[in-house]
Order: C-alpha cells, then sequence, then structure tokens
C-alpha cells in the first residue's frame, strides 16, 4: 500500500510480522477520532479475535491526540508531549489486545474536520481496501463530538470508493460521547461485551494520560455497558451482563446513493414518532 499522507503517521503491527501480511489477515477493524476510542467503542472487535486464531483486530486512529484535555501531573503537558505519549499508550493497547496493526494517522482535528481536506479518506482508502475486514466499527454519525462525526465520513466516503468485492460485510456506527439508547429497540444493534471483563479493563486502562489526566473514561464506559443491559428491555431478564450499542451503517456502505444525513434523521423521526405517540395516548 502507498505511504501515508502525514509525515509522523505510525503503523505499529505487535507481534512483528510483515506488514504485507499483518494487514490483510485482518477480519474485525475499529476506525476511530482518538487514542483510546476503540477501546471503548470497539470492544465487541476487540474480544472477538482475542487469541483467535482465524480472526484479527486491526485499528486506525486518525487524529494526533494534541487536543487532549490534561490535569495533575499532565497539566503542564505541552501538545507534542501529550502526542507522544498518547502514541505510546496506544502501542500498548494494541499489544495488551494482541491486535493484528494499529495505524495512527497523526492528523490535526482541524484538517479531519475541514470537508475540503480529503487526505484522511485516502488514507482510509488504502488502508481499508488492504484489509478488507468483514466488519468496520466507528462512530456514529449522530455522535456529540463534531471530530467523530467528520472521522465516520470519510470512513463511509472510503468505503464506497473501493470495488464492492473489497467493501466489508458490515458497518457498525459505535457510541461513544452520544450515547445510542435514544434509538428505538429495533433499530440498535446490540453488542455484546460481557465476556473478558479483566481484558476490557486492561485495554482502557492503559490510557492513563487521560484517566489520571482528568477523565475516568474506563469508570464510564464500564458503567455505560452494563446500564445498556440492564435497560435494554423493561419486560425481561437481562440477557447480556454488559451491551454496547451501535447504528447499522451497513445500507450507507451498500447504496452508494444513499443520503447519509437523510439517513441518520430517519432513526431520530422513528423516536419523534414514538415519543408524540405515547404522549398523545396518554393526554387523550
Amino acid at each position: 500500500m502507498t505511504p501515508f499522507n502525514q509525515p509522523e503517521a505510525d503503523l505499529f503491527i505487535p507481534d512483528q510480522s510483515d506488514p504485507a501480511s499483518a494487514i490483510p489477515r485482518t477480519t474485525h477493524l475499529g476506525i476511530g477520532a482518538h487514542q483510546d476510542d476503540l477501546e471503548f467503542m470497539a470492544f465487541h472487535g476487540i474480544v472477538a479475535c482475542y487469541h483467535a486464531p482465524d480472526q484479527w483486530f486491526g485499528g486506525i486512529t486518525c487524529t494526533n491526540g494534541s487536543g487532549s484535555a490534561r490535569n495533575g501531573k499532565y497539566a503542564h503537558y505541552t501538545d507534542t508531549d501529550m502526542m507522544a505519549i498518547r502514541r505510546m499508550e496506544q502501542r500498548e493497547a494494541a499489544m495488551v489486545g494482541h491486535y493484528s496493526f494499529m495505524a495512527q494517522l497523526d492528523y490535526p482535528s482541524c484538517t479531519v474536520k475541514d470537508p475540503a481536506n480529503t487526505t484522511l479518506r485516502d488514507d482510509l482508502i488504502g488502508l481499508i481496501g488492504t484489509a478488507q475486514p468483514e466488519v468496520v466499527y466507528t462512530h456514529n454519525p449522530a455522535d456529540k463530538h463534531d471530530t467523530h462525526v467528520a472521522v465516520v465520513i470519510p470512513v463511509i466516503q472510503a468505503i464506497r470508493a473501493l470495488p464492492r468485492d473489497q467493501r466489508p460485510a458490515r458497518v457498525l456506527g459505535c457510541e461513544v460521547w452520544r450515547g445510542l439508547d435514544w434509538m428505538m429497540d429495533a433499530d440498535k444493534v446490540p453488542l455484546d461485551v460481557s465476556a473478558h471483563e479483566n481484558l476490557a479493563m486492561a485495554v482502557s486502562g492503559i490510557f492513563d494520560s487521560q484517566i489520571s489526566g482528568g477523565k475516568r473514561y474506563d469508570l464510564a464506559t464500564l458503567g455505560r455497558r452494563r446500564a445498556n443491559a440492564t435497560f435494554y428491555n423493561a419486560h425481561t431478564t437481562d440477557g447480556a451482563e454488559q451491551i454496547w450499542f451501535a447504528m447499522d451503517l451497513t445500507p450507507l456502505i451498500e447504496d452508494d446513493e444513499k443520503d447519509i444525513v437523510t439517513y441518520v434523521l430517519e432513526y431520530i423521526r422513528r423516536f419523534s414518532d414514538d415519543v408524540r405517540s405515547k404522549l398523545t395516548q396518554r393526554i387523550g
């Protein structure tokens, strides 16, 4: 594959295999905006591949981590310092999770959020086309975080640019900064992430620059997983101890003409219609 567009982009192969074999063996691919996004939103893929002889998780982080919040011992770290430590933490998570490969594309968030800049899309075309995974986990288009939304668009565009026989069978837009509990149950894709809680805590706990730096993402993520499982269905006992919700984005890569905005707003419309219906029935 061609070199990445950012000169400081990093490709890490935890088991030191040749990239020419490590990337194509990927079956589950996570594409996130920031270091640690994959460990929170794509754990379903990480645990599915963990020690599985015929399945491999690959990771792509798009931004460089320079804008991270910081406190405590990290309060005086410069942006350059934070970029270096976050890159190291992401590599460590890839080692603990036994990833097939970990690509950190090193884009500033402002570049990712510029719709006129297509370099991230071009990098993703190369990586996804080489990996040809069965499933892709990325951000959902209704996320609260601007950079998360800015990443999912080039992910969809990159997949649409590939021949159909190189596209994943499934693309899932996962919750991170905005949960997906608001979606209609029939629209949710519930991902059972109950297994190997020790591994979940290990890969998320590696990001000390965020956790000790002022954001307890590790506890918040575990809490959301358990809350999702408990509140998923009011009329049955829990079918899983931990669940992560996703939005099915597969139709957007099966039909290149399908409008992304309209597709997402249909989910919101169904939610709005349900709220209106329930209220109207009770008011009379």
